[in-house]
């Protein structure tokens, strides 16, 4: 089936779940703050409790649960508060789909079939995570002792028994299904923004090729020069509100992230040659691999941004306008000019994100 959105289905839906997509029901924004809220509290209300140096990996394993679902909430909000923005984005690549002829379009299904592909992909790894995350933790067989919930909470009344113990589970499992399924709808919303915008500069080149003289005539015609120069300038727009929308959420990803990485490493090296050792190593192991999935996934959108941007005025350069009059050579010349400087999304204006900033924070 050919794809008429770069978007795809299971991220339109989360969007709409979410409440992050335009002109969706209060109702969700109201939900996902009480939900979050109302776990945050009591999750947070364990990590003060049990505050000292004797309960230390269970310290560290609450905290590798609160801060996935504290950034999660952070990145709602952010979304939340400038929808406006996101209005934008989504109104640019409708306007995209619509304003080109089949041919051009083939430049925008391939990226789009690619979209889609990886939105399944990072979705699925999360439901993975959590599958083993849930296995490996869960404790369905009556002990002596209270048995471990599945997320470290205080909770306000007694559920070591059963079937209380088994009611509290269920639902922290659905907790944890639906903030793993957002998070994997968010970074696979950064891949198709990332993909969307590579499509249009992949058309733009298209635009440049289409510069050559033809029966000796060497004027540059207006049907190429205007759409070309428009299509230049909202690719510009496009990248400054991705950086405006993603740019606080990437700095809070690499802060959260990285905290998040150190507390799975101290919990697998402390856990190794105990009993604990296997259950911890798959219970962890997935889990670590989205969390560096989620921060490669913002980075290598800053790499591909980067390159890509740079492209352009290759493809013009490498274009005949040396046949063309001086005063077309002039607006080429004005493309080329803009193109140095690069697109990119920062991570809060401090650092480009890139794939050296993300082999530089992971493995220094």
């Amino acid at each position: 089936m050919i794809p008429t959105s770069t978007v795809g289905r299971s991220v339109e839906i989360g969007l709409r779940l979410t409440g992050i997509w335009p002109n969706s029901s209060i109702f969700f924004k109201l939900l996902w703050t009480l939900m979050m809220g109302t776990g945050l509290t009591f999750q947070y209300r364990y990590f003060l409790k049990h505050f000292n140096a004797e309960e230390l990996p269970n310290l560290i394993d609450s905290l590798s649960t609160i801060l996935p679902h504290s950034l999660l909430f952070f990145k709602l909000i952010v979304l939340w508060f400038n929808n406006r923005i996101f209005n934008d984005i989504l109104t640019a690549m409708s306007n995209d789909w619509h304003e080109y002829s089949d041919i051009s379009n083939m430049y925008m299904i391939d990226k789009a079939v690619l979209a889609h592909r990886c939105s399944k992909l990072t979705i699925g790894v999360y439901f993975m995570a959590v599958a083993l995350y849930s296995i490996a933790s869960i404790n369905f067989h009556n002990t002596d002792s209270c048995r471990e919930l599945l997320i470290k909470m205080e909770l306000p009344f007694v559920f070591c028994e059963s079937p209380i113990y088994e009611i509290v589970a269920c639902v922290q499992f659905v907790d944890l299904v639906a903030v793993a399924s957002a998070i994997g709808m968010l970074d696979a919303l950064m891949v198709t923004l990332m993909l969307h915008i590579g499509g249009q500069i992949d058309l733009l080149q298209h635009k440049v090729g289409e510069i050559c003289p033809t029966n000796n005539e060497y004027d540059l015609p207006i049907t190429i020069v205007r759409p070309l120069i428009n299509k230049h300038h909202k690719i510009i727009a496009f990248s400054e509100n991705i950086e405006s929308l993603f740019s606080n959420i990437a700095l809070m990803q690499f802060i959260s992230n990285t905290m998040i990485i150190c507390c799975i490493g101290f919990l697998i090296v402390t856990s190794l040659g105990t009993d604990e050792g296997v259950r911890m190593l798959v219970k962890t192991l997935f889990f670590y691999i989205a969390i560096t999935l989620e921060a490669f996934i913002f980075c290598f959108a800053g790499e591909y941004l980067s390159n890509k941007s740079k492209t352009i005025g290759d493809a013009v350069y490498e274009s005949v306008w040396y046949t063309l009059k001086p005063q077309d050579c002039r607006v080429l010349l004005f493309v080329i000019m803009r193109s140095q400087r690069r697109l990119t999304i920062t991570a809060g204006k401090f650092m480009d994100l890139s794939l050296e900033g993300f082999t530089n924070v992971r493995f220094q």
